[in-house]
């Protein structure tokens, strides 16, 4: 997967497995805008909008979208093997593997990723609400991780770029 022609097929695919599952990079934009409008009161969503798609050039963050999405599917086609299928299914709380593969994405940008991830995760603000809503029939047991690590990270860069410019 070294050649530029591969490298967009990641990227186009991870963006596009991110929109069949209900996630649009303004959700993500939005979730940047929750963490990091205290902060900074002109904040625009264009400007999240800017950060998650920095982000989501990254091949470790094009890598853990499929990984995670994918494992979500199997899930709900009920493919994985006992005692995993049940785990991933019903999102069982010390499974924490899913926050394993958020913590990839949200180390592209520093450990101040860490706190912002938590406190989303914790709050699930917008799409996050949705995506942990169990009553829509889908498994979104790694996603909903995913989704939240990349508006970490995208607050984070927001956050350093901002800091630089002080």
């Amino acid at each position: 997967m070294k050649d530029k022609k591969s490298m967009d097929i990641l990227k186009e695919t991870s963006r596009n497995w991110l929109h069949e599952r209900g996630v649009e990079i303004e959700d993500i934009a939005k979730l940047v805008m929750y963490l990091q409008q205290k902060y900074h009161p002109d904040l625009e969503l264009e400007e999240c909008i800017y950060n998650v798609e920095r982000v989501l050039t990254k091949r470790e963050v094009q890598n853990a979208i499929l990984t995670g999405i994918q494992l979500d599917r199997l899930a709900e086609k009920k493919m994985l093997e006992e005692p995993l299928q049940s785990i991933v299914e019903v999102d069982e709380g010390l499974y924490g593997v899913d926050e394993i593969l958020a913590f990839s994405i949200v180390n592209v940008y520093g450990s101040i990723g860490f706190t912002n991830y938590g406190f989303i995760d914790k709050q699930k603000p917008g799409i996050l609400e949705k995506l942990n809503d169990k009553s829509s029939g889908k498994c979104h047991t790694f996603l909903d991780d995913i989704v939240g690590a990349i508006a970490a990270a995208a607050s984070s860069r927001l956050a350093h770029r901002n800091e630089n410019q002080i």
